[in-house]
């Protein structure tokens, strides 16, 4: 199959042409030319903008594209001109981000309402997959990952626990411990995204793992890093009051009752299972995600979430909830 991956040379589009290759694909990219990663197998590099000139697609054929790079309605109109008659199937990789809200406790699928707005990341999504949707009606497969995690992750979000257990000691763990959290491993879906692409699949459908528990993710990290850390709880109302900044200050926080984000953590994957969505253990995901963040440095450390010098201070404030007994949480 011939595959034109749009981006491919940061997170979830380098791990997209890896999965490409070992697939059997012939591969091209489209991108500016910014970076240049190694891949495993050669791949063919064509240089364009998003917002600027795409000449280079002018007169070519491929069997479908992943589009990893695609943030705006403008964007994918551009792109849509540019392939309309060259490609058989369009995968756009959009977000949960374009729903309208997210209600605390309520469970949401494909169905769910987006948002009405133009504005912010998730206004632009939403529009982007609206254009792209009908320019290539019946060609489209639309994703909406959520956080997606792993080797590579430019954002050091998910990077922070298997980095903050790691150091060990007395570790802030925010929420109540059995609260629901998801995630998936770049990994499972760029290989997923692929599969896609070569089935033809269209519709519209999540690119969530599985759900677990925040403490599920942080005993992972204990037993990947061997660490002699201590988990401290410290309830929603405890953060809020310490404006902490949900999702960004302690990653994948977010207070449970808010009113327009509680719920963003409890997409159901089964529409994205049944189209063959497999995921691995959370532990693997931890692991290599360290191990990966280990070899480049700081450069993997997020640069928003909270410092060890903050974290000490809110731990010195609490009122300590004992991880032995998080049920009674």
């Amino acid at each position: 199959m011939k595959l034109l991956v749009l981006g491919g040379t940061v997170f979830l589009g380098r791990h997209v042409v890896e999965a490409a290759l070992a697939a059997g694909c012939e591969v091209t990219l489209l991108n500016r030319g910014n970076r240049e990663p190694a891949f495993a197998a050669a791949v063919e590099a064509l240089r364009g903008d998003r917002d600027g000139d795409l000449s280079a697609l002018r007169g070519r054929q491929f069997d479908a594209v992943v589009d990893c790079s695609g943030y705006t309605p403008q964007q994918l109109q551009r792109s849509a001109e540019a392939l309309r008659d060259q490609v058989a199937h369009y995968v756009f990789v959009s977000t949960i981000s374009v729903y309208a809200r997210f209600a605390p406790g309520v469970a949401y699928d494909e169905t769910a309402a987006l948002t009405p707005t133009s504005e912010g990341y998730g206004g632009a999504k939403a529009r982007a997959e609206e254009v792209i949707e009908a320019a290539l009606p019946g060609r489209v497969t639309r994703v909406r990952p959520g956080l997606i995690v792993g080797p590579h992750d430019p954002t050091g979000r998910f990077t922070y626990w298997p980095l903050r257990l790691a150091r060990g000691g007395t570790v802030l763990a925010p929420g109540r411990p059995q609260r629901p959290v998801q995630f998936i491993d770049v990994r499972d879906l760029a290989a997923w995204c692929v599969r896609l692409a070569m089935l033809h699949t269209v519709g519209v459908v999540h690119g969530v793992g599985p759900t677990g528990t925040m403490a599920d993710l942080l005993d992972a990290c204990i037993q990947v890093c061997a660490t002699d850390a201590r988990l401290v709880w410290r309830d929603d109302a405890d953060l809020v009051r310490a404006d902490v900044a949900p999702w960004s200050g302690l990653p994948l926080w977010i207070p449970e009752a808010d009113a327009e984000h509680g719920g963003m953590l409890l997409a159901s994957n089964r529409r994205a299972i049944a189209a063959g969505l497999t995921t691995r253990p959370w532990m693997d995901t931890v692991r290599d995600t360290l191990i990966w963040a280990r070899s480049v440095g700081p450069a993997a450390a997020s640069t928003v979430a909270m410092t060890p010098e903050a974290e000490a201070a809110l731990l010195g404030a609490a009122k300590h909830l004992p991880v032995e007994n998080p049920d009674t949480a």
